[in-house]
């Protein structure tokens, strides 16, 4: 059976990075689903038919990083039709061999409830805007307003609200570094495919 890692947490709470670190480190394929959204966000149009439509060359679209784009994608998001669409998607992914690593919002509880490793990461709003904000080049508290708005609707939302697995084990990364954050969930990966 494959060995699923599934990262879940809110934006710029440093899961992105993680996951690619982890499928680099363990040599699995990593899924950001996230980029799922975003590309069907900005397909435009009817957002279901979109999903359904969706290939693999859609991940590769220019802008899907902006956070234009993410406001789209959280918004598509909160539609049943759409998280719907991409469930199969996603499930096909996750049962690669050996294993694979699966990053977004509702991994842990809803596209792979029977992942052998789960982590919920976050870190406070202060540090994920700034992160944001440094990435993309724009006004920190500007990207706190828009992270705080799309957590609400992330979190309030009626299919796959964002919420941590039961047993998933959170990482609180706002006074790490990535490499530190990085080695913590090496540890945690390595404890479960040992036990």
């Amino acid at each position: 059976m494959p060995f699923t890692i599934a990262i879940d947490g809110p934006a710029a709470s440093g899961k992105g990075t993680i996951a690619r670190a982890l499928a680099a480190h363990f040599g699995f394929p990593h899924l950001d689903t996230g980029l799922l959204y975003r590309a069907v966000g900005a397909m435009g149009g009817d957002p279901v038919a979109a999903a359904q439509a969706l290939t693999a060359a859609d991940l590769a679209r220019p802008g899907l990083r902006s956070a234009e784009a993410g406001q789209a994608a959280s918004r598509v998001a909160a539609l049943p039709g759409v998280r719907s669409a991409l469930v199969d998607f996603q499930r096909r992914f996750a049962l690669q061999e050996p294993g694979a690593v699966l990053d977004g919002r509702d991994i842990g509880t809803v596209i792979c409830p029977e992942a052998a490793v789960k982590l919920y990461v976050v870190a406070d709003d202060a540090t994920r805007a700034g992160r944001r904000a440094a990435e993309l080049g724009v006004d920190p508290a500007e990207m706190l307003a828009q992270l705080r708005e799309r957590d609400a609707r992330d979190s309030a939302r009626a299919a796959a609200p964002l919420r941590p697995a039961p047993d998933a084990v959170v990482l609180d990364t706002t006074a790490m570094t990535i490499d530190q954050a990085v080695a913590a969930a090496v540890v945690e990966v390595v404890q479960r495919r040992a036990g």
